[in-house]
């Protein structure tokens, strides 16, 4: 009786994918109704949610650096750190205080800069403390960071997510209205299969993929100028084409861009890298 109910209020030839269809029926109201309602004290215009389909490319520096660029453009940024069995955002800004609150909520701290941050290990008495929780566990804590966490005004809030396509991203796609993702990835060979997974979960989920970023793109030699290609050669434009997203950006091997992270002082970076990744998402905005 019910399979026969819920046949009635979909459209005739539904093929249940919400982004080929204007419908509005039970499916498209069902995913909505997934979506988690903020802080009362947070007013987030735009999540854009920083992906990989693999640990170890990146992603957290790529994340920092597009909120340190955004912030120069006068836009208002935070960071929601999802990945919470290896965060490593407070480090990366050399934040360590940790977070007050009140009866509204989580008071996320600030950067040098005013990049407002919340993740686990502010929460931690020890840092290098680990986190052994189960995934439902870890989910729930990325969903509070959004619920119960006062975040006010924020023009871009850029989540930075673990690896792979398990629970915590399945809840942020799910619970968070994420308004675009952009893939992280390095020159292997394995590349394709890392942005395919990516962009399939995020077709599924309806999301649009706002480009892919190449990170270890190759080494510039001091001395001679020669650029060396230290992680192999690179497939990105082919990859990019194939499945018809912009490369946004390709960053180099760079010792004092991992000497300011590793010294908590990347807003003191000088470099125009992810200008395009800026301008692009800027361009959502019109």
């Amino acid at each position: 009786m019910n399979d026969n109910n819920e046949s009635a209020k979909q459209p005739e030839g539904c093929t249940h994918d919400c982004s080929s269809c204007g419908a509005d029926c039970a499916s498209r109201k069902s995913q909505e109704s997934l979506l988690e309602a903020p802080n009362s004290l947070s007013d987030v215009k735009k999540v854009i949610a920083v992906v990989s389909g693999k640990g170890g490319v990146g992603k957290s520096l790529v994340t920092s650096m597009l909120a340190v660029n955004m912030q120069r453009k006068n836009k208002a940024c935070a960071i929601l750190d999802a990945d919470i069995t290896g965060p490593s955002i407070p480090k990366i800004f050399g934040v360590s205080q940790g977070v007050s609150g009140s009866e509204y909520g989580m008071f996320p701290p600030m950067t040098k800069t005013g990049i407002r941050i919340m993740s686990l290990n502010l929460l931690l008495e020890n840092e290098t403390e680990p986190v052994i929780w189960r995934g439902p566990v870890i989910a729930g804590t990325v969903k509070q960071f959004w619920t119960d966490v006062c975040w006010g005004e924020v023009d871009y809030m850029f989540v930075d997510m673990p690896p792979g396509t398990g629970d915590v991203p399945l809840t942020v796609f799910q619970s968070l209205p994420v308004d675009g993702i952009i893939i992280v990835t390095s020159p292997q060979d394995l590349v394709s299969m890392i942005v395919e997974k990516a962009v399939n979960m995020a077709s599924m989920m309806n999301i649009p993929v706002i480009g892919i970023i190449e990170n270890y793109s190759g080494f510039r030699c001091p001395d001679c100028g020669s650029v060396h290609s230290v992680f192999g050669e690179s497939h990105i434009e082919d990859v990019a084409a194939r499945h018809s997203i912009p490369v946004l950006a390709k960053l180099p091997i760079d010792p004092k861009l991992a000497a300011a992270c590793d010294k908590g002082m990347i807003e003191l970076m000088d470099n125009n890298y992810t200008d395009k990744a800026i301008s692009e998402l800027l361009r959502m905005e019109d």
